[in-house]
């Protein structure tokens, strides 16, 4: 028996996910991802989907149930899951279900290194940003109102968990842009004087020194 390995990525879980309701071949799963809309939710490389098919035979997650040949078309091989499949399934959703994972994103990245650009040209590009978040919120939530005349709830909580982080997002972009303009968030004096004189303030020097000394060593005494 193949020993038990973490499934590596989102279109791997989608995979099993399928293949736990019923075998398919990989063509079949690749049309059956597209049309529940699977790619709004999972960013899928749809040219590595064999590989991944490939990957899970090869530890044993899911095993050929059979091979047919119709006219002139290839080989079509069909797969189930295994029971090591399922238990790998059920682990993994167990822990993507139950543990908060936090953002390591290019937005995240941004936001900690923005203070590199003035405060104008940040203004401009959160303003950016905004509009195409308020944007996309309209659009979803014109789709998941009409969806939901279709659908049962259940089948569409990943469409109305995106929509709702997104829509934090903007609020708290909205805010952030808000603080920065009426020049009332912490530190603007700072930003400003960065860009304006090209040097760094010495107050910055200061934590950054502080802080490889580390923040619970006392300061040294000024009197």
């Amino acid at each position: 028996m193949a020993k038990r390995r973490k499934v590596g990525n989102l279109l791997a879980l989608a995979l099993l996910s399928l293949l736990a309701q019923r075998p398919m071949y990989p063509y079949e799963m690749a049309q059956t991802l597209r049309a529940r809309g699977k790619d709004r939710s999972i960013k899928i490389n749809w040219g590595s989907l064999y590989t991944v098919v490939q990957n899970l035979e090869k530890y044993g997650f899911i095993q050929a149930a059979g091979t047919v040949r119709e006219g002139r078309q290839p080989e079509r091989t069909t797969y189930q899951i295994t029971e090591q499949g399922r238990a790998e399934l059920r682990d993994w959703m167990r822990e993507l279900l139950s543990v908060p994972e936090d953002e390591y994103g290019g937005f995240v990245a941004a936001l900690s290194e923005g203070g590199i650009l003035p405060p104008a040209e940040v203004v401009e590009l959160l303003s950016t940003r905004l509009a195409t978040l308020d944007k996309l919120n309209a659009v979803d939530e014109a789709d998941l109102k009409l969806w939901t005349q279709r659908l049962p709830r259940v089948l569409l909580v990943e469409a109305e968990y995106q929509l709702t982080m997104r829509k934090a997002q903007a609020g708290w972009v909205r805010s952030l842009l808000d603080e920065i303009i009426a020049g009332t968030l912490g530190g603007m004096e700072v930003w400003r004087q960065i860009h304006e004189t090209g040097q760094m303030p010495a107050q910055m020097r200061e934590l950054d020194e502080r802080a490889k000394r580390g923040w619970d060593e006392p300061e040294d005494d000024q009197t």
